[in-house]
């Protein structure tokens, strides 16, 4: 096995084999729910030492782009149950356990935005697709997005398809087409509620909410979406869990 040009000579052996692992991964060797190769096999097939496997395997673990199941094996990570598994939602009832998530489709459409499109790895000329929908927690409408994504990553993407899936993103990237956000950055303010949203949201204009700016990242660092989010805190708050 020796590094190509991705992964420098200089980079430790696990990394190179994270890397090819992930190469496996973005080609759709191996996809979302399927189990990979044993320790062994992946071994093997690299030429390295099981231990150089496991050290980058479980890298990939704690980076949940692969899942770990005792007496199974090792399977790629997938958001196909994003309705009861609320990948990367940090909005939570204070009072209850959040048991249903439900999304609404408001708009899609094609927009001119240099800016995002910039921040999507497009040429700043390119147009970027606007979903706008609402998130309903427990049958609250709780949250307002406006979702910027690339084109050509979601080739064949109209309100239908989003429909087809109900409107449930993570899952439908995945499943439809070949897409797996596997991390996101934020950024968090307090603003007072926008007239238009208000109304969608059933609160007074004005009210105290929560601005979310998300950028999400597939494999590679390679940007996913743009996100827009306000949400109603009266009864629901942000959580996050931090590890040093």
């Amino acid at each position: 096995m020796k590094p190509g040009p991705d992964f420098p000579a200089f980079q430790p052996l696990y990394r190179q084999i994270k890397g090819l692992i992930t190469q496996s991964l973005m080609s759709g060797e191996w996809r979302p729910g399927e189990p990979i190769p044993s320790e062994i096999e992946l071994a093997g097939r690299y030429s390295v030492s099981q231990g150089t496997v496991r050290k980058a395997v479980s890298e990939l673990a704690e980076e949940r782009v692969l899942v770990r199941q005792q007496g199974r094996g090792t399977f790629v990570a997938s958001h196909a149950e994003e309705r009861s598994q609320f990948p990367f939602l940090r909005i939570t009832p204070d009072d209850a356990e959040l048991k249903e998530l439900t999304a609404e489709l408001l708009d899609l459409k094609r927009v001119r935005d240099a800016a995002s499109a910039r921040l999507l790895g497009l040429n700043a000329g390119s147009s970027v697709f606007l979903l706008t929908r609402i998130l309903r927690l427990n049958d609250t409408p709780v949250c307002y997005e406006e979702v910027r994504l690339p084109p050509p990553r979601l080739k064949g993407l109209t309100a239908a398809v989003v429909r087809q899936h109900e409107c449930m993103l993570y899952s439908m990237y995945e499943t439809r087409f070949g897409m797996r956000v596997l991390h996101a950055e934020e950024r968090l303010k307090a603003v007072g509620a926008p007239r238009e949203v208000s109304a969608l949201l059933q609160v007074p204009a004005g009210t105290p909410m929560l601005q979310i700016e998300r950028i999400a990242f597939s494999y590679r660092h390679e940007p996913a979406e743009l996100r827009h989010c306000l949400c109603d805190t009266r009864l629901h708050h942000y959580r996050n869990s931090i590890t040093g």
